[in-house]
């Protein structure tokens, strides 16, 4: 592969790109917005909120994609697609199950025909947008645009499920969604539509999905830990927290700069709300009519974004070999042979060695390309390639050719590091890349893991759990899952700390909490709630939200 005028990569190049901003607190939002930008993986759109996925970022998607295809696959999860439209008397149903878990009135029979009006509903949910004319008429019914798809799956669920033969169902889409969001836009964590996958499942028994929900927390963990490097834990929501209408919802939470949680994907346990406001419901062995179970799970390109929060520095972005659209970057630099100037030939002769030697490593199975453009410097290229986040850079001078050699650098270590660059023979270089390539999808895993632990401390009392959130580190602490309790926190510490997860899981079975099987085993029976001193029933995590 050869990068050139003509490819994305290429075009603009002439600009030079530096970051106004360090990646430090007080600026942590202004970089990311500029690393996101300048690293070319978004750009901005005329609409608020609005952004053009670029190649760069669409490649990454697509990484995320095929690993959780396969995933599904082997769950024995079909993918579909649905209408983007969603009919007023569909999303009242969403509404009425809200409605039914906040304790209100659930109507019984629904209207036989739909209302119509001529303006969106005041009473529906203010993030949903509506399609209300077509050319210059109004609609008899507006639509509503798809924030979700419980209201749009599930009236063909109840058509689809009649037998228990019919079970489990477990269905995914690919797609986009529209939330209007007004309140601060942010790339990738909050914008008016993005993508995501969406599974949505049906059992005929509450085990049966209890079990998907830990599963698919399971894959989530591994699409941020094993392709992005990001370490996650796993928790359940508190009850302010969940989603609204289901039973438990449980997440992966994964930590930026501050130190600051961020969800990075979601597993809904709607229980039997939905199947009940859908009539979703099947005949068992015993020819008993039974509602179904139901889960929901979704993970969206925010998991690019907490990504480049996570890893990027300085310099641009710092993208993990297994996701990255180019793993090695091979870029001719100056440096004559031993015996003369170097001349037109030699040019030639070093763009046709830089592209020998990405071929080679394409043959090996490396992500490879070439950067031959001739009125930019060596250095200007370099500067380049570390804003998009390469892992490694190859540079071959006329020496090198000479010597049969390659100087490797790598992007995750900082300009004179040790380890930073490396000599290495040209027979050897494949091999050396493959493994320079896994070191550092390790070593970015770990460092960020370090990072996280370094950032959160177990508190057993109140005194210390106020010491702890002074020195502006998360808190881990002995919980009792009261609502007013979690309120009660919240207001003495002025709303500037909440309560992110709960893990009521056994610990030392969760393979992604190392630093709490670091300090502390499991949840003994006399253990009490550090702020209310009952019987703690779960370890809450404290601290900020993105």
């Amino acid at each position: 592969m050869e990068v050139g005028e003509g490819s994305a990569a290429g075009r603009g190049y002439r600009t030079r790109r530096e970051l106004k901003f360090k990646k430090n607190e007080e600026d942590f939002e202004e970089w990311y917005e500029d690393v996101v930008v300048k690293g070319e993986l978004i750009e901005y759109y005329q609409v608020s909120g609005c952004y053009i996925l670029r190649p760069w970022c669409y490649s990454i998607w697509e990484s995320i994609k095929s690993f959780l295809d396969a995933e599904m696959r082997c769950m024995g999860v079909e993918n579909v697609y649905f209408p983007l439209f969603v009919p007023e008397k569909l999303l009242s149903k969403k509404k009425d199950v809200e409605e039914e878990e906040e304790g209100e009135e659930e109507e019984e029979e629904e209207a036989k025909e739909p209302r119509k009006f001529a303006a969106p509903p005041e009473d529906q949910e203010k993030v949903v947008a509506w399609v209300t004319k077509s050319g210059s008429g109004e609609l008899d019914v507006p639509v509503a645009i798809r924030s979700s798809s419980e209201t749009i799956m599930y009236h063909s669920f109840a058509k689809w499920i009649q037998s228990h033969r019919d079970l489990p169902l477990k269905l995914n889409q690919w797609c986009d969604v529209v939330r209007w969001e007004s309140k601060d836009p942010t790339p990738f964590i909050r914008s008016k539509e993005f993508l995501w996958q969406e599974g949505h499942t049906a059992f005929g028994i509450k085990e049966e999905a209890d079990a998907e929900v830990q599963e698919v927390l399971e894959v989530y963990g591994r699409v941020y830990e094993e392709l992005l490097a990001v370490p996650v834990i796993q928790g359940v929501k508190s009850e302010r927290e969940k989603f609204p209408g289901s039973l438990s919802t449980a997440t992966v939470e994964a930590f930026v700069q501050g130190p600051r949680g961020i969800q990075g994907a979601t597993v809904r346990s709607l229980g039997q709300h939905f199947s009940k406001a859908f009539n979703i419901t099947f005949e068992d062995e015993a020819g008993a009519k039974k509602r179904v179970w139901q889960n929901s799970w979704e993970l969206s390109t925010r998991a690019i974004g907490i990504m480049a929060m996570v890893h990027g520095d300085d310099r641009g972005l710092v993208l993990p070999p297994r996701v990255a659209p180019i793993q090695v970057i091979v870029i001719p630099t100056s440096g004559a042979s031993s015996s003369s100037e170097t001349t037109n030939a030699d040019a030639a002769d070093l763009s046709q060695e830089c592209k020998s030697v990405a071929h080679l490593l394409q043959e090996g199975g490396v992500r490879s390309a070439t950067d031959p453009r001739e009125d930019c410097t060596p250095g200007w290229k370099n500067a380049y390639w570390e804003m998009k986040g390469v892992p490694l850079r190859v540079e071959i001078s006329a020496r090198d050719m000479e010597n049969r050699q390659v100087t490797v650098a790598r992007r995750d270590l900082a300009e004179g590091a040790n380890g930073h660059t490396t000599v290495v023979p040209k027979h050897e270089l494949l091999e050396t890349v493959r493994e320079l390539l896994d070191r550092i999808q390790r070593c970015l895993l770990e460092s960020a893991r370090q990072q996280r632990d370094a950032a959160m401390a177990v508190a057993l009392n109140w005194q210390d759990f106020k010491t702890v959130r002074q020195r502006k580190k998360m808190v881990l602490a002995p919980w009792c899952d009261e609502v007013e309790a979690e309120k009660q926190v919240e207001e003495k510490l002025r709303r500037r700390c909440k309560l992110m997860l709960r893990m009521p899981y056994e610990l030392d079975n969760n393979t992604h909490l190392s630093l709490i099987t670091r300090m502390i085993t499991t949840l003994s029976a006399d253990t009490k709630c550090f702020v209310t001193g009952k019987p703690a029933k779960s370890w809450g995590l404290w601290g900020r939200s993105f």
